[in-house]
């Protein structure tokens, strides 16, 4: 399949790279050219702008948009729409917030345009791992990505649809629902992780405490916390990615002397905890989770610093940066 690349940063250009080794043909575009330099290297096209990008492609068009949520995206997305045609596809992957979603598709839909949100989980790793993809939007567009889809998703997975529905039973991705509703998935899902990793954080600043002032100090544990990771890794019930990720990190740098502890968050986390408001559902634990990142960034503690530690392993995530997760 063809398809258009617009933002070719950590995701995006690992995504187009990972569809290029897979035999898809990637157009593909970038404010700064390198990426798109490293893009043809890997067997991908090269567009000089998003005109020449949408020349490149051949009609029905597929633009997948991967850049940073907020008025970046929100300007790509006016700029393709007034070159796409009816029957075309324009996918925002990036973390939109579903609104956004809503009201772009509904803005589309009358000039025959399909629009569709995927919420899209994997970090760096996904250029070999493969990505997680919480797809909205309408069928047929759905339909047209499909391939994309699955060459994407872990291990090329993809559907194995129930009769009379679509992307209902998935392997790596999921048709969730009309425009909105993958990164509505998404959102909830980046705020399940804030949970996770503070409950993580939490147990294994506990553990280097190690019993602290309950023994005297001759009795004091003097824990391996890199060894512990790497024990729960192997047949516990907190096994996780998350915690495969705790233990490279720890491995890496068990006191974490790297980090500061400065933990940011994308908007997800926000989002989620609004959601939860609007519809009185009791959040407690991502809620705090996300308080605790607000506190992290008035004091570092030893658990801050192993937040910051994941978001590194598995988005490439900068302390002063944004970015999913």
């Amino acid at each position: 399949m063809q398809l258009g690349m617009v933002g070719l940063g950590r995701m995006g250009g690992n995504m187009a790279r990972r569809l290029c080794a897979a035999g898809h043909e990637v157009v593909g575009w970038n404010r700064s050219p390198e990426p798109v330099q490293k893009l043809v290297g890997h067997g991908g096209k090269a567009a000089s702008d998003l005109t020449g990008l949408v020349k490149l492609l051949r009609p029905p068009r597929a633009v997948w948009v991967m850049l940073p949520a907020g008025e970046t995206t929100e300007k790509a997305v006016r700029d393709l729409s007034a070159l796409l045609a009816p029957g075309d596809v324009l996918v925002d992957g990036g973390n939109s917030r579903f609104h956004d979603d809503v009201r772009r598709a509904a803005v589309l839909r009358p000039r025959g345009i399909h629009y569709v949100d995927a919420g899209t989980s994997g970090g760096v790793w996904g250029a070999e791992r493969g990505y997680c993809l919480m797809v909205g939007g309408p069928v047929e567009a759905v339909k047209i990505l499909e391939p994309v889809l699955r060459a994407l998703a872990p291990g090329g997975g993809g559907v194995q649809p129930t009769e009379g529905r679509t992307g209902t039973e998935t392997q790596g991705w999921l048709h969730c629902g009309p425009a909105g509703s993958g990164h509505f998935v998404k959102m909830v899902h980046n705020g399940i992780e804030y949970g996770l990793m503070q409950a993580y954080a939490e147990g294994f600043d506990i553990l280097r405490g190690a019993g602290g002032e309950q023994l005297p100090p001759e009795h004091r544990f003097e824990l391996d916390l890199p060894a512990i990771a790497e024990l729960w890794r192997r047949g516990s019930v907190v096994s996780s990615w998350l915690l495969d990720l705790t233990a490279r990190a720890l491995a890496a740098d068990p006191g974490l002397a790297a980090f500061t502890g400065r933990v940011e968050d994308s908007g997800e986390g926000r989002w989620t905890v609004e959601a939860a408001v609007q519809e009185a559902v009791p959040a407690p634990v991502i809620t705090a989770a996300l308080f605790a990142r607000f506190r992290s960034r008035r004091e570092g503690g030893y658990a801050d610093r192993l937040l910051s530690a994941m978001r590194r392993q598995f988005g490439g995530h900068g302390e002063a940066g944004k970015g999913g997760g």
